[in-house]
């Protein structure tokens, strides 16, 4: 499921064991540098491209994952 791969990457990178997918990225301690390695790693582990504004105004792993549900590229 899409969306417990999108929580494992946020947990990796953000370094963290226990979230909600409705925690919102920034109030977990989230900026830029770490929003960078979860684009990356989800081009690269899951292969859906996201853009960077798209992955701030879905700042929970609910909300991108539901998003990128939406594309064409999804699987």
């Amino acid at each position: 499921m899409l969306n417990e791969r999108i929580h494992k990457i946020w947990a990796r990178e953000l370094n963290l064991d226990d979230f909600s997918d409705t925690d919102d990225f920034f109030e977990l301690g989230g900026h830029s540098l770490i929003m960078t390695r979860i684009q990356a790693a989800i081009q690269q582990e899951i292969g859906i491209e996201v853009p960077m504004d798209e992955l701030f105004r879905n700042a929970t792993v609910a909300d991108i994952s539901a998003h990128l549900e939406k594309t064409p590229t999804a699987s």
